[in-house]
């Protein structure tokens, strides 16, 4: 469980620093839609802003594609189930008003089976 908390927070480090580069910005509804980019061209991460802050589904990907965070926003405040990937293991981390209400490490194998 450690190690997922860890990972959980080395991977969310990178959707903060990457709000340093200027994103592709796009109006959709009453929210802005934000896409930063790797110097590849590759998506970094995507999400939405409503009224300045982080809200909705927002997702990180590593250099090569790859997702890495998917989880989502409310008002600025992670909420509801976060996944965490890498090459080897699957986090996920349950958060209400931005806190960690649970952690659980899963296997890849059995998430892939159930989509």
């Amino acid at each position: 469980m450690k190690k997922c908390v860890i990972l959980a927070a080395v991977l969310f480090s990178g959707i903060l620093t990457a709000q340093e580069g200027k994103p592709e910005l796009e109006a959709v509804g009453n929210r802005v839609k934000a896409i930063y980019y790797y110097e590849n061209g590759n998506v970094q991460q995507e999400g939405y802003f409503k009224d300045g802050k982080l809200d909705g589904v927002w997702v990180s990907y590593d250099v090569k594609g790859n997702k890495t965070v998917e989880g989502e926003y409310t008002e600025g405040l992670k909420t509801g189930k976060w996944m965490f990937y890498n090459e080897k293991n699957l986090c996920e981390v349950a958060y209400e008003n931005s806190k960690v209400s649970s952690v659980k490490n899963l296997q890849k194998n059995a998430v892939a089976n159930r989509n």
